[in-house]
């Protein structure tokens, strides 16, 4: 099965290098964020009935749980059925469906193209254009963002998301293939959509939060690690050296114990200062800078900062193979 399986994995990871994410295909991730928001809907209008406001708080997070175990479950489940009986009726069926399932949660291409529009924007159309692009893919606010706050804005997420929209998925979809991987992303995908601290998902969210925290804590670490290493193939334009020293230094300064892993990476591997204060929902948020402003940022440190989230996640993937196939041999599979 270990070689249906390695199979599957590297088709999936070349899926999803050609393809990305087509707008307006059918998308599991969408059918969980669908699931989330109904039973969010649910769930709150059932805390709300409480009468005290510690009842309420109560509820919300007994709520919050619940909605956690539901949403892994249901996925989980339904993937391992969809696999199990495809591998049943023939084993090549198996490998495609499985193979299928791994492009759908990996983010490498469509994180490239989404953040490259940015960067086309800055360079080829007007500050306007830049400032809407990035908003489809950060959660600040940005119609009072210069240039080079739009870049930084693109730059963070390509660095942040190259943990969690792509090797850290890989690296679940290289252990425990499809149902491990879509248990990972149904956990990121409820942080995303309930981990806010607000009055509406301060209690409900909580469970989804932590849990997001815990599944990223590892592979957010070792995503930097490869960052490190990608900057070893990519020339003069990346320190290795200062990488690992920023890396060290600020890798914790960030209210999650996870994102500021590969943001430091990044803003050490260019030579530039990424994060500070930013603007949510009209409300200024003092966040710290990350890096040394060895050079003020440009827009073509999105197109760097892209390389080294493909070459970090190429090194993560060739990894996954060598380890898959090394199994395999221990076991005789």
């Amino acid at each position: 099965m270990l070689k249906f399986h390695l199979i599957a994995f590297i088709a999936g990871f070349i899926i999803d290098c050609i393809l990305g994410d087509p707008i307006g295909w059918p998308h599991p991730i969408r059918a969980i964020g669908n699931l989330i928001s109904r039973f969010t809907a649910f769930f709150l209008a059932k805390a709300e009935k409480s009468q005290s406001g510690s009842d309420k708080k109560r509820k919300k997070r007994i709520y919050g749980t619940y909605m956690v175990v539901l949403v892994i479950l249901i996925p989980a489940m339904i993937t391992a059925v969809i696999l199990a009986a495809t591998y049943r009726i023939h084993p090549y069926l198996g490998v495609a469906v499985e193979a299928v399932m791994t492009y759908f949660y990996l983010a490498m291409k469509s994180l490239y193209v989404e953040s490259m529009k940015v960067y086309k924007a800055l360079k080829e159309q007007t500050l306007e254009d830049a400032r809407y692009a990035v908003s489809m893919i950060v959660g600040r606010d940005t119609n009072k963002l210069n240039e080079t706050g739009v870049a930084k804005a693109a730059i963070e997420t390509v660095a942040e998301n190259a943990s969690d929209g792509v090797i850290a998925p890989m690296l679940y979809l290289a252990i425990g293939g499809p149902i491990l991987g879509v248990i990972y992303k149904s956990i990121n995908t409820m942080d995303s959509m309930v981990g806010y601290k607000n009055d509406k998902y301060m209690d409900f969210g909580r469970t989804a939060a932590h849990l997001d925290d815990v599944v990223n804590y590892i592979p957010a670490r070792v995503s930097a690690l490869f960052m490190v290493i990608a900057c070893l193939f990519l020339g003069k334009e990346y320190s290795l050296k200062n990488a690992w020293k920023i890396h060290r230094r600020d890798r914790y300064k960030h209210a999650s114990p996870n994102s500021a892993q590969t943001e430091s990476t990044c803003a050490g591997a260019l030579g530039i200062q990424l994060a500070g204060p930013a603007s949510y929902f009209g409300s200024l948020v003092q966040k710290p800078y990350i890096g040394d402003p060895v050079r003020p940022v440009e827009v073509e440190d999105i197109v760097r900062a892209n390389r080294l989230m493909i070459m970090a996640s190429i090194i993560c993937m060739l990894l996954c193979v060598a380890l898959i196939m090394l199994v395999s041999l221990v076991l005789g599979d």
